[in-house]
């Protein structure tokens, strides 16, 4: 019993140390990538580093039920292929220990770290999600940092465009400078040219204020009478000459942060209970709204009342009901009109098909909004379930293959979780065009990998050498030498 606690302990050690290890780097490299994606809206804008730093820990919060599998992976492989390659693997089945007692202490681990990635999915992802996505779209609206370059046009100002001829970096003196404002259009557009000016920002951070020396400004006059007349030649305009003159532009550098109500009905901010309240929720409306489009397609009919496939029955009073033949009643009448009745019969069509087509819409949105709620349902559990599946991949795999180090093992993990990437993106692309039931396409992944985990545990646990390289190399020369005598055999008759 104290030899099997040793084992459990030292085979947990090594495990752990790998785990941390890995899902550092996985966080690190999925960090570098969603961090690339969202360069535009960090890079040029004078964010301070409480808000970079608030940013990059709400990203981190975001990918880790991405890089928690993808680590369980690469470090079961590793632990158990380091295992095999120093023989520690053969002298504990010698000894009479199973691979899948071998396995347990760590399975169990995982399985704690599958339930703890849940609720963590469940708890903290949604609150995340809201934190970095209105810390975004924040972002996103700010205002640039103010960096006019020398010799090019600048449009980081909105409905300005700047140019400048030479700067002083110590003064902050502009030297040639040109203004273009079509804050009020193109059409309404003004030109200022002056030798020299400088920038200021006032004290609240909200607007720029342009200081110009010795120039010109030129602006057309009377823009709608130019308009409406514009065969007319001559066109009047301003011209003014000045010593020094102000523009007050709206400018503001502050980070004026979104409210997170905002994100407060999307599915990424809800849990497990919040989500299926809003399924139920939605789904009632969406049926009640169908029955009540259908009910009122039957009720409107071309005649009024009721219609039928092969009669109309009209009711003008409650106790009085008289059928007519629709073709022996079309036939009484004159080709006036029939025609106006063909008239009237093909509008009817047609409101009846746009009121069909408009339904369908409104019904459509309801079914978008419950499969983006079945969907990230869905993703709570096979994300967790998707933890469980890599350790009876990796584990059994790296008994099997038995090479140390980060080289092979690496790979393989990397090809897995690639596999793994595409099939489930897969299954999502699926369940969110309405393809596939939410079911089906979250749990794809899942389907693929598991009979995969199934075959490769049987496989290690009955010592199987087929993923041995040598085993495949022998193999490889048992072939060509039986292709080789078969020809000689030929040759020879």
């Amino acid at each position: 019993m104290r030899v099997g606690k040793k084992i459990d302990w030292y085979l947990l050690r090594n495990f752990v140390g790998l785990l941390l290890a890995t899902f550092f780097i996985c966080i690190f490299i999925l960090l570098m990538q969603f961090v690339w994606l969202h360069v535009r809206d960090l890079v040029g804008k004078g964010v301070e580093l409480s808000v970079l730093a608030e940013f990059f820990v709400y990203a981190v919060a975001s990918l880790v039920p991405m890089a928690l599998p993808l680590s369980i992976l690469l470090a079961s492989l590793v632990s158990f292929s380091n295992l095999g390659e120093k023989s520690e693997l053969t002298a504990m089945k010698a000894a009479g220990i199973s691979l899948f007692r071998i396995m347990r202490p760590i399975a169990l681990l995982v399985l704690c770290l599958s339930v703890g990635a849940f609720f963590f999915s469940d708890r903290v992802l949604p609150r995340s999600q809201v934190k970095l996505w209105a810390l975004i779209f924040s972002l996103r609206q700010k205002s640039p940092e103010l960096d006019v370059p020398v010799g090019e046009f600048y449009d980081g100002i909105h409905g300005y465009n700047l140019y400048v001829r030479g700067k002083n970096p110590k003064t902050g003196m502009m030297y040639g400078v040109m203004i273009y404002d079509y804050s009020k259009g193109f059409r309404d557009a003004s030109v200022t040219v002056a030798d020299s000016a400088r920038i200021y920002f006032t004290e609240d951070k909200k607007y720029l204020l342009l200081c110009v020396y010795s120039g010109e400004s030129f602006e057309n006059l009377d823009q709608k009478q130019q308009r409406a007349t514009r065969t007319q030649r001559n066109i009047p305009y301003r011209r003014e000459s000045f010593s020094e003159k102000q523009l007050l532009i709206d400018f503001d550098t502050e980070l004026n942060r979104y409210d997170d109500s905002v994100l407060k009905d999307q599915h990424v901010s809800k849990n497990v209970v919040e989500l299926l309240e809003s399924i139920d929720s939605v789904r009632v409306i969406a049926h009640e709204k169908s029955r009540e489009q259908s009910m009122q397609m039957v009720s409107n009919s071309y005649f009024g009342r009721e219609r039928r496939p092969d009669r109309v029955v009209l009711m003008p009073e409650p106790d009085e009901v008289q059928a007519y033949d629709i073709d022996s009643l079309y036939a009484t009448l004159t080709p006036e009109q029939r025609m106006r009745v063909a008239t009237m019969a093909a509008e009817g069509a047609r409101s009846q098909r746009d009121k069909i087509e408009y339904n369908a819409i409104l019904l459509d949105d309801s079914q978008r909004y419950i499969r983006k709620h079945e969907i990230e349902l869905y993703r709570k559990f096979t994300l967790a379930f998707a933890c469980l599946i890599f350790f009876f991949i990796g584990a059994p795999l790296g008994a099997i293959i038995r090479k140390g180090g980060l080289g092979a093992p690496v790979v393989i993990s990397v090809i897995l979780f690639v596999v793994y990437y595409i099939v489930d993106n897969t299954g999502y692309k699926m369940a969110r065009e309405a393809l596939w039931p939410c079911w089906a396409g979250m749990w794809l992944s899942s389907f693929v990998l598991l009979p995969i985990g199934v075959f490769l545990t049987y496989k290690a646990a009955t010592d199987s050498a087929i993923f041995r390289p040598e085993v495949w190399m022998q193999t490889w020369q048992n072939v060509k030498l039986h292709i080789q005598n078969r020809y000689l055999k030929i040759r020879k008759k």
